[in-house]
């Protein structure tokens, strides 16, 4: 697309970037004849629900950042609308993003890493004392300028403390620099950043973020794991920012540093005394000498007192310290100097006096008679303790199966035992590695294997699934027919039998691309479409016929691409409080699991009995 003239008053000179929602253009402010970037979003003719909130946050980006002028943060200076695009004008900075630079694999030595860190937190306490929460700090928000001063980007999804439109319940932010809190949905303060610059930091110690994986692996150790200490993994990292790393980045918000100024404090005190020890102390983490360093040697006399405090340590003309200061050493001689003296002194002294001898007068000695030594009862074996039975090969293959990722199975009765379920392709030799010494590597096979992209989806639903241990309730899904394999221009037709308590459904279609159509409820449902919340309580036992059309009901078909897709079907007691969805389809299945899974551990968190049961899909092309 070709780069436009002008947007309001403004120039545009060229393309900075892309995004899915719009253009970052290098503009010129003729008036004032400054250099600016200007961020733009498509305005659609008739905006959907969803896209509506993009430009609502687009909107609020200019407000949170319009209030905030501070050398650390990326200066907003104007906002208008067009007739098709709304555009936010700000500050040119003239250099990359903190994550183009360690996408090449570039590392800082420490005192770079100090500077953009004491920029990155000076900005956010700028922010925070005026109630703006960023809650998405990470190295692609972060900016450096030719001077490699780090300034903070992007306040699209911040939190004003005015606003209502971020609630309790929305998940927003990147999932490997997102605190605890987030991923559950709970509502942010200003310690959320202070997390997320944590995992920075990281980042920056040890050129790794500190939880890697898919959206629901990174969920899962941001809320049970505790990451590696940054000097496990790298040399050159002084053991003392360790604690500074870890205390900002604890699972409880009121475990982390109250303020971004405290963590900036922290972090200064531990680089200025890398081989201290950290201690919490009240509001802060107290970086303090070691005690080795910090305690004088005694002197024992005057003399060696002022022995050791009039000379000073060398010091080379770089400022190092050049091995231990003479002080200290002549202190050290100075010690044993009078300790050797103190020996002579003890060594020839003149012996003591020793009192005369006590003469005693010689006794007759009668012998004592000697007792009769009883004879020691026969010894009693012991008891051996009878070992535990082995477990069985059940019991061993119930156990393989929960140590595998990506795996839906049962283990079903019988001689031999079998296996039924479902496994990701790629957990296929993982499970077969397990079950070898069982000598049953075999049974692997009989899995349905799947896509890997459903591992997520696996992951998800794995704790409330029959198939993973969980109480069988009756909840049951097949399509029309019974039959699975559907060709193109086939209609998708899913029966779900509800289980034996009356609740609500959700049923979602998972594309093997990634994609997600929600089945159930739909748009002709009485709910509110950016809730996705069903509004109809269904009876035990009830079935629900899907796909078969009527008025105001939605039809589905096969179409490219093809492949195995997976159908899900969740029924609750309580309607589950997912995240605000668009009816209808969503673009991918990310954010949707990510929602799904918050929504779940919420629900049994509360007591809301919740079953779920899956249906892979094999589309085709059509036959000719």
């Amino acid at each position: 697309m070709d780069t436009p003239q002008a947007l309001g008053k403004y120039e545009l000179r060229g393309t900075l970037g892309r995004g899915a929602m719009g253009t970052v253009y290098e503009g010129w402010d003729p008036v004032i004849a400054r250099r600016v970037a200007i961020k733009t979003v498509n305005l659609p003719e008739n905006p959907d629900p969803d896209t509506a909130e993009e430009i609502a946050r687009f909107r609020r980006e200019a407000q949170a950042a319009g209030r905030l002028t501070h050398p650390n943060i990326v200066a907003v200076y104007d906002y208008g609308e067009t007739k098709d695009i709304a555009y936010i004008v700000m500050e040119y900075v003239d250099g990359p993003t903190l994550k183009s630079v360690l996408d090449k694999n570039e590392r800082f030595a420490l005192p770079d890493i100090r500077r953009i860190m004491e920029d990155l937190l000076a900005g956010l306490q700028f922010s925070h004392d005026r109630g703006v929460v960023h809650r998405d700090i990470k190295p692609a928000n972060v900016m450096l300028n030719s001077e490699r001063r780090g300034k903070i980007a992007d306040f699209g999804i911040a939190r004003i403390e005015s606003s209502n439109m971020t609630q309790a319940g929305t998940v927003l932010g990147t999932p490997a620099y997102m605190s605890p809190e987030q991923f559950r949905g709970e509502p942010v303060d200003a310690r959320t950043d202070i997390y997320s610059s944590g995992v920075l930091l990281y980042q920056l110690l040890t050129g790794e973020r500190p939880f890697e994986g898919s959206v629901t692996s990174i969920m899962h150790k941001v809320l049970n794991v505790e990451p590696p200490a940054p000097s496990q993994l790298s040399v050159v990292v002084p053991p003392a920012l360790d604690a500074v790393v870890l205390r900002a980045m604890a699972k409880r918000p009121e475990d982390r540093f109250p303020s971004a100024s405290a963590f900036a404090g922290a972090l200064g005190n531990a680089i200025d005394t890398p081989d201290a020890r950290v201690t919490d102390a009240g509001d802060a983490t107290q970086v303090t000498p070691s005690r080795a360093a910090a305690a004088p040697a005694r002197a024992t006399s005057p003399s060696a007192a002022s022995a050791t405090s009039t000379v000073a340590p060398a010091v080379a003309p770089d400022g190092r310290k050049r091995g231990a200061p003479i002080g200290a050493i002549l202190g050290g001689v100075a010690v044993l100097v009078l300790a050797g003296g103190g020996a002579a002194w003890w060594l020839t002294r003149s012996p003591p006096k020793l009192p005369p001898k006590l003469v005693v007068p010689a006794q007759k000695l009668v012998p004592a008679p000697v007792p009769a030594v009883p004879k020691p009862a026969p010894a009693v074996p012991k008891p051996v303790p009878a070992k535990p039975p082995a477990p069985s090969l059940t019991a061993r293959l119930r156990t393989a199966i929960a140590d595998t990722a990506c795996v839906l199975a049962t283990v079903q009765p019988g001689t031999p035992p079998a296996l039924a379920g479902y496994i990701g392709k790629g957990a296929l030799a993982d499970l077969r590695g397990r079950l070898a010494p069982l000598h049953e590597a075999a049974l692997a096979d009989a899995l349905h294997p799947l896509g890997d992209v459903f591992c997520d989806a696996i992951a998800v639903i794995r704790p409330i699934t029959p198939l993973a241990g969980a109480p069988d309730l009756g909840l049951r899904l097949q399509l029309a027919g019974g039959d699975d394999r559907l060709h193109d221009g086939a209609r998708i037709r899913p029966r779900v039998t509800m289980p034996r308590f009356a609740g609500y459904l959700r049923v979602d279609y998972l594309g093997h691309d990634g994609s997600v159509v929600h089945l159930y409820p739909t748009a002709a449902d009485p709910v509110q479409h950016f809730k996705a919340v069903p509004a109809r309580l269904l009876a035990a036992g009830s079935v629900l016929r899907l796909g078969d059309g009527g008025p105001g009901q939605p039809l589905w078909e096969v179409g490219p691409p093809y492949g195995t897709d997976m159908i899900v079907a969740i029924a609750s007691s309580q309607p589950l409080q997912l995240l605000r969805t668009p009816a209808n389809i969503q673009a991918t299945a990310g954010n949707y699991l990510l929602g799904l899974s918050a929504a779940i551990r919420a629900a049994q968190a509360s007591g809301v009995r919740v079953t779920a049961t899956l249906l892979p899909v094999d589309t085709l092309p059509a036959t000719h």
